[in-house]
């Protein structure tokens, strides 16, 4: 269909698309107009509906351009578009009959045409189906829906590290002993079965409301066990630098293929160091190669030079998870957790609200989208934000999208180009 150019057209939009309960809408739409509170402009008026909780973000942006079918994928209905990731588009799904939410990563089919884009797919979903522990995200399903290929995983109603501490700043040094103590308990479990993450950061770490922390998106991901053959199909000279130039260990500059469990016990001492002090380890440089050459060869400033309150047994421990030579690291993840039990002997409270983004208010339990899982990650009532709806054709502007896997608050971005293959987000007007 044509964009709509105004609000009747709009609603008749919103009423063909079948995403929303009709009687909830007709019963908000007629309270709406009786206080004279339903715009003229289909703009305004998506703007409003999503305010009253009738439509995601998502949805009213897709109906601005005219779209109304291709949201759904498999069992599960899209909700909102939550990350772009170099492996593909990552959605909030609810399944159509029992209500529960998932996170879903479909992979881009200009991707899936190529076989070693599609092996690496489903290795990724093998890591993660492979791994059963509280502090790594669980993997559900895999599955493809004609041409679309897409793991289905746990939803994780919470915030990533990198947000909070954006957000907030720093953390107590107790706190942030208690969520890396947790991450490494889940890089462990990757280690005793042979996977290396190969991308900590505090974007890929999650915290829930109950305080529990989560290591997220494993597109990096490989069992030891493949040989350079079998990840790249007999290709030669394929090798690239994987990771995030704030978090990456030095071996991992100088091949990411060959690395070890030590590589992320490095990136997990620079998420250690950021939540101490509120910056990565060599913030202070713009350039990447900038940052990669430090990396290799300078110590950043010490924790306790930027924060004098941190111990300095806290100090040494970071800064051995940090060694440039993986021989002079803690060797395990579990090593990491022997030096850290002292801290987190002593419990701390859950997060504060404040620290956990607010959901949409459609994706609030009394939204118009409600979870009816009986089973599943449900969402707390927490306070609800301003949203501002693109223009038509425009990006969408979502008010939460996530990293990896999860929400965060994000400034708009336009998806590279074959990042998603839903209709939904296509804008193909012929829908």
């Amino acid at each position: 269909m044509a964009a709509p150019t105004t609000t009747d057209d709009y609603l008749e939009i919103v009423r063909k698309s079948g995403v929303v309960d009709p009687e909830r809408l007709e019963s908000l739409l007629a309270e709406m107009r009786a206080s004279n509170y339903l715009p003229d402009e289909p703009k305004k008026a998506a703007g409003a509906l999503v305010r009253r909780g009738v439509l995601t973000m998502f949805h009213a942006e897709q109906f601005l351009r005219g779209v109304y079918k291709g949201f759904e994928i498999g069992k599960y209905l899209i909700l909102e578009r939550i990350g772009v990731g170099g492996m593909g588009t990552v959605y909030l799904g609810q399944h159509k009959v029992l209500g529960n939410r998932v996170a879903i990563k479909v992979l881009p089919s200009s991707l899936a045409k190529y076989q070693w884009f599609l092996n690496r797919f489903y290795k990724e979903a093998q890591a993660i189906a492979a791994l059963s522990h509280p502090n790594i995200v669980r993997a559900h399903d895999m599955d493809n829906d004609g041409r679309l290929h897409f793991l289905v995983m746990e939803f994780v109603d919470g915030a990533n590290l990198q947000e909070i501490v954006g957000k907030h700043g720093a953390f107590s040094f107790l706190r942030a002993a208690h969520y890396i103590y947790q991450a490494a308990q889940g890089l462990q479990n990757l280690h005793e079965v042979g996977v290396v993450h190969r991308d900590i950061k505090p974007g890929n770490i999650m915290l829930d409301q109950q305080g529990v922390i989560k290591i997220l998106d494993l597109g990096l991901a490989r069992f030891l066990r493949d040989t350079r053959r079998e990840a790249f199909n007999g290709q030669k000279n394929q090798r690239a630098l994987l990771g995030t130039d704030d978090y990456l260990a030095p071996e991992q500059i100088v091949n990411s293929d060959d690395v070890d469990i030590r590589a992320d016990i490095y990136s997990l001492g620079a998420t250690f160091y950021f939540c101490l002090t509120g910056s990565s380890p060599f913030e202070s440089e713009e350039r990447a190669y900038h940052k990669l050459i430090k990396h290799l060869a300078q110590r950043p400033k010490s924790v306790r030079q930027l924060k004098p309150e941190i111990p300095a047994e806290m100090e040494q421990i970071v800064e051995k998870m940090m060694a440039k030579n993986p021989w002079q690291r803690y060797q395990t993840p579990e090593a990491v957790l022997r030096a850290l039990e002292r801290w987190v002997a002593i419990p701390i409270p859950p997060p504060p609200e404040t620290d956990l983004s607010p959901l949409p208010p459609a994706l609030k339990p009394n939204g118009a989208l409600q979870d009816t899982s009986v089973s599943g990650t449900g969402s707390s009532v927490r306070s609800s934000s301003h949203f501002e709806i693109g223009a038509p054709g425009a990006p969408p502007t979502a008010g939460r999208v996530i990293e990896g896997d999860h929400w965060v608050k994000v400034t708009p971005a336009t998806p590279p180009p074959g990042s998603s293959d839903l209709p939904g987000e296509q804008g193909d007007e012929s829908q």
